[in-house]
């Protein structure tokens, strides 16, 4: 990792600081609207060819359930420490008892779930199988989910709980990954709060006045449409992702090329690079947790570069694990001293 001169000399000035946002995560409190996912990994050792069909039999080992989606943007937040309360829809069925109890295992408020009794917990079951020593490997997924959306009645029941809660919380986030929870009732609703951060895949200006958005690179070149390919580009991108939101930030996730972030009072743009650009397993999930991160250290006092700066370290920790993963405040304190003994070296 090379890290900018003037980079490092920002970062070594704040490091005191970015220490403390950290130790007081566990004081934020947190509202999670989100499109909750139930992930599930299925695993087992390949036997043979089936005789009934060309497709291999697997013999089942162990199966894995872990939050996925929006819910992998609550169980984040939990994880770092946050007081948490999850807004969203579950099936009657067994995916959404098993998310459910992952909730209150980890003493997240799950009082503004509602069940969708018309629609499946949205659940993605990857099945994979190994051969004796060999490595595991995906063969293939299956998506439960319904494209319909939620009843009326239930939109106003989700928008009504969500106004009845933003006084006692810190700050709303929006997990969208188009599911159907965020309907225009949810949405003018979570927008009710002064401090409302939007991670959503797609129609940006549906969130028009929230606080911060986070898209990714392919997030915001569809938003603004058009290719971003060089630092000229990547401004303008920012200036019209700014006006399209009503915004006052855009943090642009760029994955190997860090995070470029873009302040509706400061015509400068602030790049942070990525930590970590040769330990990556997997990325799946980084993005909720550059969120987690950054919603907290903003709770917590920092800036929007100081919170932008702990929400990249945060993601360099979760991609060096497999799957859908989490991080803790002790693994980012660690991260952050590791890449302190970086700047002091430079």
């Amino acid at each position: 990792m090379t890290l900018d001169s003037s980079f490092a000399k920002q970062l070594r000035s704040s490091s005191e600081r970015l220490f403390s946002f950290v130790e007081n995560f566990h004081q934020v409190k947190v509202l999670v609207v989100g499109d909750l996912t139930l992930d599930e990994f299925l695993t087992g050792q390949v036997e043979r060819v089936s005789r009934e069909a060309p497709v291999l039999i697997i013999r089942h080992e162990q199966t894995r359930q872990v939050p996925g989606g929006g819910a992998n943007a609550v169980y984040n937040l939990a994880k770092l420490g946050a007081q948490v309360k999850v807004v969203g829809l579950l099936g009657k069925d067994d995916q959404g008892q098993a998310l459910r109890r992952i909730f209150e295992a980890a003493k997240i408020d799950t009082s503004g779930i509602f069940l969708d009794l018309d629609r499946p917990t949205v659940t993605k079951t990857r099945i994979s199988g190994h051969a004796r020593q060999s490595v595991t490997q995906q063969i293939v997924r299956v998506d439960r989910k319904s494209d319909d959306l939620p009843e009326e009645s239930l939109q106003l029941q989700l928008a009504d709980y969500i106004r009845s809660q933003v006084e006692k919380v810190d700050v709303v986030v929006c997990s969208d990954y188009g599911d159907g929870v965020f309907t225009p009732h949810v949405i003018a609703a979570a927008l009710t709060h002064p401090l409302t951060i939007v991670d959503t895949q797609q129609n940006l200006e549906r969130f028009a006045g929230a606080t911060l958005f986070t898209p990714n690179l392919p997030e915001a070149e569809k938003a603004v449409g058009y290719p971003i390919s060089s630092p000229e580009i990547l401004a303008q991108a920012g200036k019209d992702l700014l006006r399209l939101t009503q915004a006052q930030q855009i943090l642009i996730t760029r994955g190997e090329f860090g995070m470029s972030l873009f302040d509706r009072n400061d015509s400068t743009t602030s790049h942070i690079p990525a930590f970590n650009r040769t330990d990556v397993y997997d990325v799946t999930g980084a993005g909720d947790t550059v969120v987690a991160a950054l919603t907290l250290s903003l709770c917590a006092g920092a800036s929007v570069w100081e919170a932008a700066v702990l929400g990249n370290l945060a993601a360099s920790i979760v991609i060096r694990k497999f799957g859908t993963s989490t991080t803790t405040p002790g693994e980012i304190k660690s991260a952050l001293e590791t890449l302190l003994d970086e700047v002091d070296q430079l």
